[in-house]
């Protein structure tokens, strides 16, 4: 069975920095997986924020190029989110997907809340 585990949010002024972290319980290897991050303000649609494939290839929303940075470390079945130069639209619930291959389940996380505010 599949647990995904999100931590890392808060309150944070705009311009500031986060890390998000995700851990994942999946079996076999977690290197076969590939990670998502999705994001949901109130009122508006998931969005999909950011993705990194099992050979490390990463993708991102327009709206998160050149501030969030997706990693992962295999060896400890985790991802990190790294959010620099937050602004206020920023704001949303986290939300951490894993995915074994093309045709697997998509695993979530239960999710963590980001407030980007002065």
């Amino acid at each position: 069975q599949v647990q995904v585990v999100e931590s890392g949010g808060g309150l944070v002024q705009p311009g500031g920095s986060l890390r998000l972290s995700c851990v994942a319980s999946v079996p076999g290897k977690f290197d076969f997986y590939s990670v998502a991050w999705y994001r949901q303000a109130p009122g508006k649609q998931r969005e999909l924020v950011a993705h990194i494939t099992p050979s490390r290839i990463t993708d991102y929303a327009d709206s998160v190029q050149d501030r969030f940075t997706l990693s992962r470390d295999d060896a400890n079945n985790a991802a990190y989110l790294q959010m620099d130069n937050l602004k206020p639209g920023d704001t949303a619930t986290y939300f951490c997907t894993v995915k074994a291959g093309q045709a697997g389940e998509r695993h979530w996380g239960q999710g963590t809340r980001v407030t980007v505010s002065a």
